[in-house]
C-alpha cells in the first residue's frame, strides 16, 4: 500500500478540492484508497466519503495518543492500495510550540511524504520563496512534491513550474485550474456539509476529471511512499454491551467520530439511525440515545415542528432513558433556540435552558475535560450560549480548562440519565470516558 500527505501551506488554499479531486481520480481509475483527515473535523471527511465510497476517519494528535494515531491508521489502511491523507490548516499550524495536532506532527507520526497545496492567485515567483521556506522550515520533515492551485493555464503552470524547481529544488507535480464558481459553499470557517449541497457527487466527479488533465501521475507514483503497515490489535478489557442505541442523523446532526460509531459496534453496540427532522417517533426497543454534533440552529424549524418526536424524546428522558450528547445534541435537548433574529423555535426542553446564537464565535480550540475525575481532551466549536434560569433543574458536571490561555470554566449538563456538553469527544482520547458512556447507557 502507498500512503502521501496532502498539506496547505495555510487555509483556504483549496485542500478539500484537490484532496477530493485525487480521491475520486483513483477511486474511478480502479484504486481501493482510504480517506483520512488530520484534525477534529467533522465535515471534510464527508466529502472524502462521497469521493471514495469508503469512510474516512480523523487523525489528530492532540485527540489521540500517537501510539493510537499509528493504530488507527494501519487498521484502516489494511487491504488498501493508497491511503490519502488531508491536511488541516497550514502545514505547521498546530496547539503549542511542539505542533500537536498539526498536519507536520501527523506526517512525523506516520513517517509519510508530504505534498504541499499553495495558492497560485495573485502571486507569482514569491511563491518560490514561500516553498523554500516551507521546505527548510524542518529538516526532519520531508516535503516531496507541490501542487499550485489556482492556475490560469498550462503556459502559466509551465512557467512557475520551472522557476519553483530551479529555486528550490523541490519538485511541481501539477496544478489545479481556476473554478469558474465556488464548488462548495462555507459557513463558520468550514465547507458546507454534503447533506445541503446538490449534485454533490457530480461535482466531486467533475473535480477529479479535471485533476487528471493537470497531475502527472507517474512523478506523484515515484513521491508517495510504499508501506506495509502491520496491526496491532488493542484490547480495550469492555465486555459484549449488547445495547440498542438510537443515534440521531440526518441534516441537522451529523458530527461523528467514525471511530466512536465502530467502537461502539466492536463491543457490542447495535446503532439504530432515525431522523430528528423527519421520523415522528423514535426507532422501537432501543436501551439509549446518542446525540452529535451539527447545525440545529440551520434547521430549527423544521426540528422544532416536529412535536410528537419532540414530546416522545422528553418523555423518554424523564422517564430515564440514558442520553449522550455533544453540541448540537445539547442545544436540541433545551427549551429552544432563540436565532440572530431573535426568532424562537421550541425543542426538546428537558432542561430549563435556552440557546441563543450569536454572530460572534463563542469556544473554538482544543479543550481538556474533567468529568468524574476523568480527564478526556476534547474539542470545542459553536456560535451559541446558553441562557441559563434562576430555577435550573440541571446540574454542570463538566470542569474545562484551555491550558493554552489559563481559562477554565464549567459544562455538561447533567439531569437524570442525560449528560450533554458542548465538547466533542474522541473516545480514543480516554477509554475511561468511553466506559464512562456504557455506564450510562446501560443504566436504563
Amino acid at each position: 500500500m502507498k500512503a502521501f500527505i496532502l498539506a496547505g501551506a495555510t487555509s483556504g488554499v483549496g485542500k478539500t478540492t484537490i484532496t477530493c479531486a485525487l480521491m475520486s481520480y483513483f477511486t474511478n481509475n480502479g484504486k481501493k484508497v482510504r480517506p483520512f483527515k488530520v484534525g477534529p473535523d467533522y465535515i471534510d471527511p464527508k466529502f472524502h466519503q462521497i469521493a471514495t465510497s469508503v469512510s474516512s476517519y480523523n487523525l489528530d494528535s492532540y485527540l489521540i495518543s500517537e501510539e493510537n494515531i499509528k493504530y488507527l491508521f494501519q487498521k484502516h489502511s489494511k487491504n488498501k492500495d493508497i491511503a490519502v491523507i488531508e491536511g488541516v490548516m497550514g502545514l505547521f499550524d498546530g496547539y503549542g510550540k511542539d505542533l500537536t495536532g498539526s498536519t507536520a506532527n501527523i506526517a512525523k507520526i506516520l513517517d509519510l511524504p508530504v505534498i504541499l497545496i499553495v495558492n497560485a492567485k495573485g502571486i507569482s515567483q514569491s511563491l518560490a520563496a514561500m516553498i523554500l521556506g516551507y521546505a527548510t522550515f524542518d529538516p526532519d520533515l520531508k516535503i516531496s512534491g507541490v501542487i499550485l492551485n489556482n492556475v490560469s493555464s498550462g503556459e502559466h503552470y509551465n512557467f512557475l513550474k520551472d522557476y519553483i524547481e530551479e529555486k528550490t529544488g523541490t519538485c511541481c507535480i501539477g496544478y489545479f485550474p481556476k473554478l469558474n464558481e465556488e464548488f462548495f459553499g462555507s459557513r463558520h470557517l468550514g465547507l458546507i456539509p454534503i447533506e445541503e449541497i446538490k449534485d454533490i457527487k457530480e461535482k466531486i466527479d467533475f473535480l477529479g476529471s479535471c485533476i487528471s488533465k493537470t497531475i502527472n501521475f507517474d512523478i506523484l507514483d515515484k513521491i508517495i511512499k510504499e508501506i506495509n503497515p502491520p496491526i496491532n490489535q488493542k484490547s480495550l478489557d469492555i465486555t459484549n454491551c449488547k445495547l440498542k442505541i438510537g443515534v440521531a442523523k440526518d441534516e441537522a446532526f451529523s458530527f461523528y467520530y467514525k471511530d466512536n460509531l465502530d467502537l461502539m459496534e466492536e463491543f457490542g453496540i447495535e446503532l439504530v439511525y432515525f431522523s430528528p427532522i423527519n421520523d415522528k417517533s423514535l426507532p422501537k426497543g432501543i436501551d439509549g440515545l446518542y446525540f452529535g454534533g451539527g447545525f440545529p440552529e440551520v434547521f430549527a424549524n423544521e426540528l422544532s415542528v416536529n412535536k410528537s418526536l419532540l414530546l416522545e424524546i422528553k418523555n423518554c428522558c424523564e422517564n430515564n432513558m440514558p442520553v449522550y450528547a455533544e453540541c448540537g445534541g445539547l442545544i436540541y435537548l433545551t427549551e429552544g433556540i432563540i436565532d440572530k433574529d431573535n426568532n424562537f423555535y421550541n425543542t426538546v426542553g428537558f432542561f430549563n435552558i435556552k440557546t441563543k446564537m450569536t454572530d460572534k464565535l463563542q469556544r473554538f480550540g482544543y479543550i481538556e475535560v474533567d468529568y468524574e475525575n476523568i480527564k478526556i481532551k476534547a474539542h470545542e466549536f459553536h456560535h451559541s450560549t446558553l441562557e441559563e434560569s434562576n430555577d435550573k433543574n440541571y446540574e454542570f458536571s463538566y470542569k474545562i480548562s484551555k491550558l493554552d490561555k489559563n481559562k477554565q470554566w464549567v459544562c455538561g449538563l447533567k439531569r437524570k440519565n442525560v449528560l450533554a456538553g458542548y465538547p466533542h469527544i474522541h473516545f480514543y482520547s480516554n477509554f475511561e470516558f468511553f466506559k464512562k458512556i456504557i455506564n450510562l447507557w446501560e443504566s436504563k
